[in-house]
């Protein structure tokens, strides 16, 4: 590719002083030039409900245009209940609609989850995966990331205060740029 791939980035938390959040503008601090990392706002989408296809929000309308205009998608979600919050989900269904109009087909993907608990945001994690095959997301596998502890992950500017996990950021990052690659093609030169 001649520029850096576009990764549209949807944090699942609308928290003020989200962990989320905090760590989706960390990954972009720490992503290599070849990947360029910008955060789509879920926050102001109105629940999905087929009967605005016709005429959708502007919100939806926005949301849509960000992500179809980006060349990946990556997803940074906390856990609630074992699985997304809401808001992400709502997210996931305003870009797949109306049926056959998917913004998400295609787009090379990856997930990282978190909590400030021992677990990582896994449920989450694992659920988000499930509903990327069906909308053919192709999703990194490996390295898979679950960061825990994440009440204490960030220093005062709101970087990785912990060396190996910033080491291990950097490396899922790495793995992700080729993931990317390798899904996004370049237009091929006219003959």
């Amino acid at each position: 590719m001649s520029t850096a791939p576009t990764v549209a980035v949807i944090v699942g938390s609308l928290r003020k002083g989200s962990y989320s959040r905090a760590l989706a503008t960390a990954l972009a601090g720490l992503a290599a030039p070849g990947l360029n990392l910008r955060i789509v706002e879920i926050g102001d989408l109105p629940h999905y409900n087929p009967d605005l296809d016709e005429a959708p929000p502007a919100a939806w309308t926005r949301f849509r245009a960000e992500v179809k205009s980006a060349d990946a998608v990556l997803f940074v979600t906390p856990e609630y209940n074992r699985s997304v919050p809401g808001v992400l989900k709502n997210a996931i269904d305003v870009g797949s609609r109306p049926y056959g109009s998917s913004v998400w087909d295609g787009k090379p993907g990856a997930v990282v989850s978190q909590s400030p608990g021992a677990l990582g945001g896994f449920g989450s994690n694992h659920h988000l995966r499930q509903s990327l095959v069906f909308l053919n997301v192709p999703t990194l596998q490996q390295p898979e990331a679950y960061i825990s502890g994440t009440a204490s992950l960030f220093d005062d500017q709101g970087k990785v205060a912990k060396e190996d996990t910033a080491k291990f950021l950097k490396t899922f990052l790495g793995a992700f740029q080729g993931w990317v690659e390798r899904h996004v093609r370049a237009p091929a030169e006219p003959a």
